[in-house]
């Protein structure tokens, strides 16, 4: 901060992270001291490389006013990352109710009898910022995947998310074996439902020739057998 008595500035040193081919602001603060109105202007030693807005203006009593300051953008860094820029701003004390438009550069003319107040300021460049470090969330590339425990022991519930279930080998193994025999099973079945079938065809045109025309014993047996050896196919299967 200037030991200045119209204006104080903040920061002196004006500070430009420095990166090739970006423009690159930095504000300026200027606080007015006194209880009168104080014009200002911003000069530079290197006017084509900054943009200064508002490079004048007025300063209210007891009021602060920023200034941005823009570094257009640069093809070239400098070797050493020194920067011989200067600034200057001058000060005046200005008449009751002046606006920004009415500042003059005689005003700040010394020739005329002005008392001008001027405060040196000078550029660094810094290095910029450096952005956060990556943070790879769950599980690195390869690995196989694991369920989040929390710090109670219990697994949260991004434990959803594994893989499905597996039954075991064991399992899978019994299954196929059941499968197998109840196929052999209904196949023996139906060789014996059509050996049965054929011996009913059998009985009932034998049945046709008996004169009493009742119906043999042994007919009425192998119906019910064969009944029975359905329902027993229907239910395994």
């Amino acid at each position: 901060m200037s030991n200045s008595e119209l204006l104080s500035v903040e920061p002196l040193d004006l500070q430009f992270p420095f990166e090739l081919k970006k423009q690159i602001s930095c504000s300026l603060y200027l606080t007015n001291k006194t209880d009168n109105n104080v014009a200002f202007k911003v000069k530079t030693t290197n006017p084509k490389k900054y943009c200064v807005r508002p490079n004048t203006g007025v300063v209210l009593p007891r009021s602060t006013c920023e200034v941005l300051v823009t570094m257009q953008a640069q093809k070239e860094a400098p070797s050493d990352m020194q920067c011989k820029d200067k600034f200057l701003l001058q000060g005046v004390i200005a008449t009751p109710g002046i606006t920004a438009k009415e500042v003059t550069p005689e005003m700040f003319s010394k020739e005329s009898g002005h008392l001008v107040e001027e405060t040196k300021l000078k550029v660094t460049y810094v290095a910029p910022p450096r952005p956060p470090s990556p943070v790879h969330e769950g599980s690195e590339e390869g690995s196989s995947p694991r369920a989040s425990v929390s710090d109670n022991g219990h697994t949260s519930e991004f434990s959803r998310f594994s893989v499905d279930k597996v039954e075991p080998q064991e399992n899978t193994s019994e299954a196929r074996a059941l499968i197998t025999k109840l196929t052999e099973e209904k196949q023996s079945a139906l060789q014996l439902n059509n050996r049965l079938q054929r011996e009913l065809d059998q009985l009932k045109r034998e049945g046709k020739k008996s004169q009493s025309g009742g119906i043999p014993f042994m007919y009425v047996l192998i119906v019910g057998l064969i009944g029975l050896i359905l329902g027993y196919i229907m239910k395994r299967t």
